[in-house]
This record gives structure tokens, sequence and C-alpha cells, in this order.
């Protein structure tokens, strides 16, 4: 996260979105951020991913991420939807798999910052246009740093990757 906050205070980035499964990147990224003046947005994927009635994101990150003036955003994942569940019954591929298979040929993290800067911007959290910093990572923690000029999912092909701050090998 020390290059999370290089890149608001040195760089002057004032959006940033942060990938979080559990809560507990999240929380770190709101801890670290804390008074900076940034728009923290935390994106988490919906209830239910892992099953019925499962919800992975603790109740308690929640409302520390949001005392410390964070958002979650708990949605869909763009490019694991109703495409996924009608490639698996019907052994077909659809274009958000192809999407985010391309996508993963430069790393999960990669995918999941694309993702995320989207669902922000869907969510009506970070206005779309704006250079934003996305953090995410490959199973748990973040080990990607991505800026990302934003864009809603409808506008898809407008969303532009303009540096890879970091990314395991």
């Amino acid at each position: 996260m020390d290059i999370l906050s290089q890149l608001v205070r040195d760089e002057g980035y004032k959006d940033v979105v942060v990938a979080s499964t559990s809560g507990e990147t999240g929380l770190q990224a709101a801890q670290r951020l804390q008074g900076e003046g940034v728009n923290l947005v935390v994106v988490t994927h919906s209830a239910g991913f892992l099953g019925p009635n499962k919800d992975e994101f603790s109740k308690d990150a929640y409302q520390e991420i949001t005392r410390l003036g964070g958002h979650v955003y708990k949605g869909t994942i763009l490019t694991h939807s109703i495409e996924t569940a009608l490639a698996k019954a019907f052994s077909g591929s659809y274009p958000t798999i192809l999407i985010a298979n391309t996508l993963r040929r430069l790393g999960q993290g990669i995918k999941v910052c694309c993702e995320i800067v989207m669902e922000a911007v869907d969510g009506g959290l970070v206005a779309e246009g704006k250079k934003v910093v996305a953090v995410a990572g490959t199973v748990r923690g973040a080990d990607t740093v991505a800026i990302i000029r934003s864009a809603a999912s409808k506008r898809f092909l407008e969303l532009y990757v303009a540096q890879i701050i970091a990314k395991p090998g």
C-alpha cells in the first residue's frame, strides 16, 4: 500500500478504487488514506457469489471503511454474470468471457482493476473520463496497481489502461 500513498500524495490522484472480497484489503486502504482527501471506493462482489445467501464481505469492515470516509460498492462482477451461467450450462463462449480471458493475459489483477473501475462508475461513485488508481489482487491482498481512465461498463471500449504501476511477474 506504500505505492498507493505515493500516488495519492506525490502524483495527486483523487480517486482510488480497491478490490476487496472480505473487506480486509479495503479496510487497509481506508486506514492508509484517511485524511488524504481521496474518494476511496472499495468494490466487492455480489452476495451469493460463493453460494446462496453467502456474503464474504465483513460487516465490521464495511462500517469502518464508511466511518473513515470510504464507499463500498457491492455488485455483480461484470465479466462473471449471466453469461457465465449460460456458458457452463450450454458449453459456449460469450463476449464477456472472451473479454475476461483476454484481460487475464495481462494478469488477473489487471482484469479486476478494469472491472472495478467500471463498477465504481456504474455505481455513481467515480466520474467517467477521470484517471483513477485501481488496486486489485491475484488471489488475496493487493499485488496489482494501475492507472485507468474510467468509463461506465456501457462504454467499455472507452476504458483505457494508462499505466501499469505494479503487477506480479
